[in-house]
């Protein structure tokens, strides 16, 4: 094994979290800091590629959350950075629903099937919840509605894998603002990770050229005791650091990727394997022309099937590059895992199928086709942190509480905004000035520890001085420096 010398801290992980967990410690004075990072770029789940002439985001591709009476911090971020983005309204989406035969479903009739549909999730989730603080479940009524028919079975999808995740107000709108935004920019989301890396680390040319940042670097043990923490990678390089800040995502946390010598307390593992883990697919295909309806409230449409989540919800990609013809379906969970676990050339073959059934069989063929596999990515195992219904405060502060000298940040240690950009940017922010206080903790009782034992030294050397008849730096050279006939010999 190869070692390098002893740091400050060293950031494992440099998606949002991070980058911005560093930005906070350099900001600080704390410059000694080492990030490594598992793939060949910065951004963890903030991933772009080229995909038909023009950049689309592989993983987190909204800011959501804008236009409310507090400013959203990535919004913020995105305007300094003159990021081109998109609003996008889903509320039109209820009323593009298509049938297997290519009939859309009336107003009317997909007006009141969301009504019910949002009620009956409601219901379901307060249900859920009183079960959990009820030992008496013969009060609790039964769900009204039962989704059944495949308009029922898409809207429902779109409510619980689109809009719900809980039984009150989600926190990022409710703190933020309702509308979101589509990031629709050549230099990618990913250029706001960019742009607050050059404020610590030296780039050239839109590249980070600073040897404190390792990309290809895959850590696989982290050694920690009350001195410091080892950590040692995948191709047998060895590092030490006073600290650890651990910023991978919750799936790679889950797949025990890397091990800890000792082992985790039992508290620390229980929350990890309590959190859920949702799987988000977005699948590109690219079309010589376009051929589905634009303008107005057509942005996004559904597919009513049988079979929930089979390529329910799509969107087309005009709004955000016009004459790109693009369309984009997003699949989740089982059916992401699914989709992974076969070859392009067959997902195509199935998007083209529904295709066909909403616009009819003269349709042209795909021309190419980009399918994400975050579920089969070592390095993510997954989209983002989805806390279960029962999660209390309890399990998010064991999450994001540190281990000895180890700290843990991400989208899942941000209890308001688990599952949002802006929740691992607030998260590093919190973990790295976490971080400082500690490291001044420390600090502060070294001093206390140095101001206490000095008096007792000074007592003990006049003891001696006056016991021997030895000069205080002959005994200093015996205390500090070792055996001096010794050393000699050597």
């Amino acid at each position: 094994m190869e070692s390098s010398n002893r740091c400050s801290v060293i950031i494992i992980g440099a998606g949002i979290s991070g980058i911005s967990a560093a930005k906070v410690l350099a900001k600080n004075g704390v410059e000694d800091i080492l990030i490594l990072e598992a793939s060949d770029s910065i951004g963890g789940r903030i991933k772009k590629q080229n995909f038909g002439n023009v950049t689309v985001e592989l993983g987190a591709g909204w800011i959501a959350g804008v236009g409310g009476k507090q400013s959203n911090p990535v919004w913020e971020l995105a305007v300094q950075s003159g990021l081109r983005t998109c609003f996008s309204d889903y509320s039109d989406a209820r009323y593009n629903i298509y049938d297997r035969s290519g009939e859309i479903f009336p107003s009317g009739l997909a007006g009141d099937t969301y009504t019910k549909a949002v009620e009956s999730a409601m219901q379901k989730l307060r249900t859920d919840r009183d079960i959990l603080l009820s030992a008496d479940v013969s009060d609790i009524p039964e769900l009204s509605t039962i989704p059944e028919t495949p308009i029922e079975l898409a809207i429902d999808f779109i409510l619980h894998d689109f809009e719900m995740a809980e039984v009150e107000p989600i926190s990022t709108y409710v703190d933020f603002g309702e509308r979101e935004f589509l990031v629709a920019d050549e230099r990618g989301y990913e250029y706001l990770l960019y742009k607050m890396a050059e404020e610590f680390l030296f780039t050239s040319e839109g590249k980070i050229l600073d040897n404190r940042l390792k990309l290809n670097t895959v850590v696989r043990e982290l050694q920690h005791s009350r001195d410091g923490v080892t950590v040692i990678t995948e191709d047998g390089y060895v590092y030490e650091a006073n600290y650890v800040i651990l910023s991978v995502s919750i799936g790679v946390l889950q797949s025990h990727l890397i091990s800890f010598n000792p082992n985790l307390p039992r508290w620390k593992m229980e929350a990890i394997e309590k959190c859920d883990v949702m799987v988000y697919t977005k699948i590109f295909l690219k079309f010589p022309k376009k051929f589905w309806p634009c303008g107005p409230g057509k942005e996004f449409f559904i597919y009513a099937h049988e079979r929930r989540g089979y390529y329910t919800f799509w969107q087309h990609m005009e709004n955000a590059y016009p004459g790109s013809n693009i369309l984009v379906v997003t699949l989740t969970n089982g059916e992401s895992k699914r989709v992974e676990s076969q070859s392009d050339h067959e997902t195509m073959r199935e998007a083209m199928e529904v295709l066909k059934n909403m616009f009819g069989p003269d349709i042209p063929e795909a021309s190419d086709i980009l399918v994400p596999r975050w579920w089969n990515n070592r390095f993510q195992r997954g989209s983002y942190s989805n806390y279960p219904i029962y999660a209390d405060s309890t399990m998010f502060e064991n999450i994001k509480a540190p281990v000895g000298r180890i700290f843990f940040t991400g989208e899942h240690t941000s209890e308001r905004f688990s599952g949002y950009v802006h929740g691992g940017y607030l998260a590093g922010i919190e973990t790295g000035e976490g971080l400082l206080e500690e490291m001044k903790s420390e600090k502060d009782r070294e001093t206390n520890s140095k101001s206490i034992l000095e008096p007792l030294l000074a007592l003990t050397l006049s003891q001696t001085e006056a016991v021997g008849g030895l000069q205080t730096c002959d005994i200093h050279r015996h205390l500090f420096h070792g055996n001096t006939k010794r050393e000699a010999i050597l």
